[in-house]
């Protein structure tokens, strides 16, 4: 059981990563349905959300009225029109952006007053509370707003403070990243089914192999190379597969992917 929390929290949106956060933070017990203020323009999405419990306002603004604590989850093309809309009732309250590419500063000129803003880069495994979430530590909360957010995003996953100037490189290894293992999984699935294996036997075996590897390296704080050490052999079949996957350049590619990702994040904070 998470510490209980005695603030109102809003959420202007609630897609994918929104309700994932909400519905996080209200299993990990340390909010009540009742302290949660939610507005979404999609009409199923407020259904979505009446239907859990929680208060579904009639507007961005009436949330922003509400709530103590507001989580901007809507993306970023559509958020200056999404705070021109919250007017004047952002102003001393504390904004929590999952927005990516926009800056904390970018944010504070869409609005028409002078809250407090925390940038952040979630994931999608938040959804099954697995998450990874980089939060911005150069930010201008109090330390008592900056203990909350920790408080209601643990639960959710890792939660790891970095300065903003690094929050583009996140969002090209984690805010990018289950893409890249899915990629990954689905391939070796597809290797599997090359050599015999039934789709759904290959599937499973890849996918609990990727997140056992993952919860033996965050639980034992081994080195990665030495994990790899563990398995190859020497002339065993690993280390030959080890040797076509740095023959087909999967070390450099995966590099570039992250790259390419930060530079993108980058450009969107730019436009």
């Amino acid at each position: 059981m998470s510490e209980k929390i005695t603030k109102k929290i809003g959420f202007i949106g609630c897609g994918n990563m929104g309700s994932a956060i909400l519905k996080g933070i209200v299993e990990s017990g340390s909010v009540e349905k009742e302290q949660i203020y939610v507005y979404d323009v999609s009409a199923a999405a407020q259904e979505a959300m009446r239907d859990f419990g929680v208060r579904v306002m009639v507007n961005n603004e009436e949330v922003c009225k509400a709530a103590d604590i507001v989580f901007l989850a809507v993306k970023p093309q559509y958020m200056q029109d999404t705070l021109a809309s919250t007017k004047k009732a952002l102003d001393d309250k504390c904004v929590i952006s999952i927005a990516a590419g926009l800056s904390s500063k970018r944010i504070r000129e869409m609005i028409d007053a002078k809250p407090r803003v925390l940038r952040t880069m979630p994931n999608t495994p938040a959804m099954v509370l697995s998450g990874a979430f980089a939060l911005c530590s150069d930010c201008d909360l109090t330390d008592e707003e900056k203990e909350t957010a920790q408080t209601l995003l643990a639960p959710l996953g890792v939660v790891e403070w970095v300065p903003e100037h690094l929050i583009d490189s996140v969002c090209g290894v984690s805010g990018s990243g289950p893409a890249y293992v899915a990629m990954f999984i689905e391939a070796m699935a597809d290797g599997g089914v090359r050599e015999g294996l039934p789709r759904a036997t290959a599937y499973k075996l890849a996918a609990q192999t990727v997140m056992g590897t993952a919860k033996m390296y965050l639980e034992s704080g081994m080195h990665p190379g030495a994990m790899k050490d563990m398995v190859t052999s020497p002339a065993g079949t690993t280390i030959e597969g080890c040797y076509a996957l740095e023959k087909g350049g999967m070390r450099a590619a995966v590099m570039d992917a992250v790259h390419v990702g930060a530079e993108k994040s980058r450009e969107l904070g730019r436009h």
